[in-house]
């Protein structure tokens, strides 16, 4: 079981329960999975590009990704239909806790210039979506290994069913959000 698997366990399902008073410890919200999603619209161009994206989302996340690819095709784009254009990662279980606790413990300190995360960024289903802009920032890729700096999108998705609770679960994780 990972440190924050334990944390979540111990501490965070108390509080949560005092908190928001629920009559059932099944409607304590937890986390269900996390989507990890880098668009990479230069494969439009280079094709070899997915290759260098693909294994680098891997190299992150711990398993191997899918490739998106383009539901329509967009003139202005250079786009046709079912051209491959980002790769995504679900992570359920025990990947999903390992890559919480390394994003939060050490890739998020590696971000230049870190004041904390937007609170704004919930969906109002009690999910939280953010933006890395350099994939850099994760111990796994080497600077020297990478041909492009892209960003990524990471979602975590919670069982809350209001942003207010999801905020508060992320929270009582160690999530770094912003003093607004």
């Amino acid at each position: 079981m990972s440190r924050l698997q334990e944390k979540y366990k111990t501490e965070v399902f108390g509080t949560l329960l005092e908190e928001f008073k629920y009559p059932s410890k099944m409607q304590v919200p937890g986390f269900k999975k996390i989507t990890l999603n880098m668009g990479v619209g230069e494969a439009v161009a280079n094709p070899r590009v997915m290759d260098s994206a693909v294994e680098e989302m891997r190299r992150i996340s711990g398993q191997q990704p899918v490739i998106t690819r383009a539901k329509k095709s967009i003139a202005a784009f250079k786009l046709r239909e079912n051209m491959p254009i980002g790769v995504m990662v679900t992570l359920r279980r025990q990947r999903m806790w390992e890559f919480m606790d390394r994003f939060i413990s050490v890739a998020l300190p590696q971000v230049r210039d870190f004041r904390g995360l937007p609170r704004r960024s919930f969906d109002g289903h009690g999910n939280y979506t953010l933006g890395v802009r350099e994939q850099i920032i994760f111990p796994e890729i080497s600077f020297d290994d990478i041909e492009h700096i892209r960003g990524m999108n990471v979602t975590f998705h919670t069982s809350a069913v209001n942003d207010e609770e999801a905020f508060r679960l992320l929270e009582l994780i160690g999530v770094p959000f912003r003093r607004n």
